[in-house]
């Protein structure tokens, strides 16, 4: 087991059954939350964090189209059953112990997006030596730095004034969806020789 991507081949790549894993993870999770993102968005915006939500919509598309394109897929058997459980973990979980259901649901994609955006550092993965003009590198890292400021959306609307009276429950759901993506994340590594360390 190592903390990082490899034994890179000779042009500094990662082996492609690593690039195969982390994509297909890293497309099912956001995949999921461009997916949740466009049903809550309303028809009309009328208020300036719906405007942010529509922006995240587009951004977590484009971290799908971009591993797509930039990943050397290869048969990978474990997917079948890897993806069905990851699909099921991004199922909308409403935060417990706030009754306004429209709110709750907010609530819930907000720390799903949280968990995935702070607790997955896909470019944290490559090796000093990886090299730097491999479009799977340059993906990596482009989606480390998409997720730092997609994060901010999530924390600005998860400590603002209208989630005051809620403190414990959205903090609850925090930790209840970061361990579970937690989880879930390093046991798909594990699975390709990666061992992640806890930060």
């Amino acid at each position: 087991m190592s903390e990082f991507l490899g034994p890179l081949d000779p042009q500094g790549r990662v082996p492609p059954y690593q690039q195969t894993r982390v994509a297909a993870f890293l497309t099912s999770a956001h995949g999921a939350l461009a997916r949740q993102f466009a049903f809550a968005l309303p028809a009309k915006l009328v208020s300036a964090w719906q405007t942010e939500l529509n922006a995240q919509v587009y951004h977590e598309a484009e971290i799908v189209s971009l591993l797509l394109r930039a990943t050397s897929w290869v048969p990978d058997l474990a997917l079948g059953y890897l993806s069905m459980s990851w699909e099921t973990a991004w199922f909308p979980q409403p935060a417990e112990g706030i009754p306004d259901q429209p709110l709750a649901r907010a609530v819930g994609l907000a720390t799903l997006a949280h968990a995935v955006h702070a607790g997955i550092r896909p470019a944290a993965l490559l090796p000093r030596e990886a090299n730097a003009d491999d479009p799977f590198v340059m993906a990596l890292r482009r989606i480390e730095l998409e997720s730092g400021r997609l994060l901010q959306a999530q924390i600005l609307f998860l400590k603002g004034p209208e989630l005051l009276a809620h403190r414990d429950a959205v903090s609850a759901a925090l930790e209840h969806r970061h361990v579970e993506i937690r989880k879930l994340w390093t046991s798909a590594l594990e699975g390709v020789g990666i061992v992640v360390h806890e930060s």
